[in-house]
């Protein structure tokens, strides 16, 4: 036997109350209310669980106009079908409840097969309606569902082939901190608000649905969503009265090729959104053949990147740094390069921003920091002066791997002394993440390791950081470089940091080098070392370990 569906009945006389629980008990489960404020207060609890409400008219505390207008207000509750039972058998009677929401009137006396029919019919009407309202519709916004919003819209362009249409993919920026800040439903509420702005720009000529989370598309005629651009605040702001300002991002997708799916123009739609992410000024962007490209080229790059670790297509370039007191190269640091089989050279500035957003840079930093141990292990063996290596450590590194314990395993694994392994940490990642980083950098420097602080007055910096944090060398980002020594000596900053860092006992590397008089100004100002393509460029292994072999001073 199936689990019995719930009723409610609403009648204050207790005897129709007893009639009509006998009627319907043997195939229900029966909830009663002597009135309509009873019935809601049992709604509360029950909502859910409610298939059907027959109700009185004339009752004591809340009569059922009154009643059933309240279920009307809440857009959960007026979805129950409601059977109103009275003793008026007038045409007024029956029009009066079927305005009031009623979905059936029965006048009593009442005749229970006639009850246990029309009670019967309603529940499948209603819960085949739920059936096809779930397969449709998202429950939150009553949009479109995905699949469903993809089958309209192929509808839409089957019937007119000639019509000029774009598809539009947005969503909320940073709405994650909505949830978090404000709670799950205050974030219901505001993906509720946006998607009926949405609805009310697109009008009944679109199709809007509902992707997930914060992200919402559209199918709009070409001129309509043009002219939408121009004239609607899409900032929506005061969506909600907890926040000051929801920012949307808008992609469009100009449909010109209809063999493309639906869903791969929806795609396409969200990518020109996503391609403008946290641009202050920019709410709009268009999907086109250079956003395709760029794509289809990280696509290609994600696609390999693994084989290419396995294969070691990626190389370890030296860039030596130069102790200026002597001139002679003191260390240097280790860039990766990328050598692909078919695609040739490969540039860091393209396919490093891929691996930090795909996750695959801590892959490839502990690649290379291992290719650093094994050649620093190879110098050692082969009686080559030895000379500390700068590596990276990124953000990534920091949470997501057990940073200090995997550099520790490798110096043990290839007998490396840790000093000679020196780590670089942008400034911007002290900025961002403090406590993480300093509790880092302490473990790593107590670990034997020299810690530096890379791209110091790259934008983020802070006096105070540098005296705060356990560091050994700070290295002076390139631009900084460039702009600060193109100033005079009263107008530069350079001198005034590099005295800071000396009086608390940090060394200074000034990064981007590229000139004789860039280099005197330097050693004027006691800078103690430097790099740059004034002494020498990244360079293979090999080169560099002839470098530090002959270990030549620069004339």
């Amino acid at each position: 036997m199936g689990i019995k569906r719930k009723l409610l009945i609403v009648e204050d006389n207790i005897i129709n109350r007893m009639m009509l629980e006998g009627i319907l008990e043997p195939e229900y489960e029966v909830l009663s209310a002597e009135h309509g404020q009873e019935a809601l207060d049992i709604l509360k609890e029950h909502r859910n669980e409610i298939s059907l409400i027959l109700s009185d008219i004339m009752m004591p505390v809340m009569d059922g106009y009154t009643f059933m207008d309240r279920l009307r207000e809440d857009p959960e509750l007026s979805l129950i079908p409601v059977i109103v039972m009275t003793q008026g058998n007038s045409e007024e009677d029956e029009l009066a409840v079927l305005d009031h929401g009623a979905a059936d009137y029965l006048p009593k006396p009442y005749r229970p097969k006639i009850i246990l029919h029309r009670v019967a019919n309603l529940i499948k009407l209603r819960e085949s309606a739920a059936m096809i309202n779930q397969l449709q519709y998202d429950r939150l916004t009553r949009l479109y569902n995905k699949e469903f919003f993809f089958k309209k819209v192929q509808e839409r362009l089957a019937q007119d082939p000639n019509g000029e249409y774009v598809i539009v993919g947005s969503n909320i920026e940073n709405f994650k901190l909505v949830n978090d800040v404000f709670g799950r439903k205050e974030g219901d509420r505001v993906i509720q608000e946006v998607a009926d702005i949405i609805a009310a720009t697109i009008g009944s000529d679109g199709i809007c649905g509902r992707f997930e989370a914060d992200r919402f598309v559209m199918l709009q005629r070409k001129d309509k969503e043009q002219a939408d651009r121009r004239n609607v605040n899409f900032n929506m702001t005061g969506v909600s009265s907890q926040l000051k300002n929801v920012t949307m991002r808008w992609g469009i997708y100009e449909i010109s090729d209809r063999t493309v799916p639906v869903d791969s123009m929806c795609d396409r739609a969200f990518m020109a959104a996503s391609s403008i992410k946290n641009q202050y000024s920019r709410f709009f962007a268009v999907y086109d053949d250079s956003l395709r490209n760029k794509m289809l080229r990280e696509q290609s790059i994600t696609s390999v990147m693994d084989k290419a670790l396995e294969e070691k297509q990626f190389l370890v370039y030296f860039q030596p740094k130069y102790d200026l007191r002597t001139g002679k190269a003191a260390g240097s640091e280790a860039l990766v390069r990328w050598i692909h089989p078919e695609w040739g050279f490969m540039s860091p500035g393209e396919f490093i921003p891929i691996f930090e957003r795909n996750g695959f840079i801590p892959k490839l930093d502990q690649y290379v920091w291992e290719r650093i141990c094994m050649r620093l292990k190879q110098w050692k063996d082969t009686g080559c002066p030895l000379h500390p290596v700068s590596v990276n450590v990124s953000r990534a590194d920091v949470f997501q791997v057990n940073l200090k314990e995997t550099l520790v395993s490798l110096t043990k694994k290839y007998d490396v002394d840790p000093a000679l392994l020196h780590i670089e940490i942008t400034e911007s990642a002290y900025a961002e993440t403090p406590n993480q980083i300093i509790d880092t950098v302490s473990a790593l420097r107590e670990a034997g390791f020299i810690v530096e602080m890379d791209d110091f007055g790259s934008g983020y910096s802070s006096l105070n950081m540098l005296s705060s944090m356990s560091l050994d060398i700070v290295k002076l980002d390139m631009k900084f470089i460039t702009n600060e020594l193109a100033k005079p000596d009263d107008k530069s900053l350079v001198g005034d940091l590099i005295a800071m860092a000396h009086r608390i006992k940090l060394k200074v590397v000034a990064e981007g080098v590229e000139t004789k008089e860039q280099v005197e100004r330097l050693k004027t100002l006691d800078c103690d070392y430097v790099q740059g393509y004034y002494f020498a460029k990244p360079m293979p292994a090999d080169e560099y370990e002839a470098l530090i072999r002959v270990n030549e001073p620069k004339d």
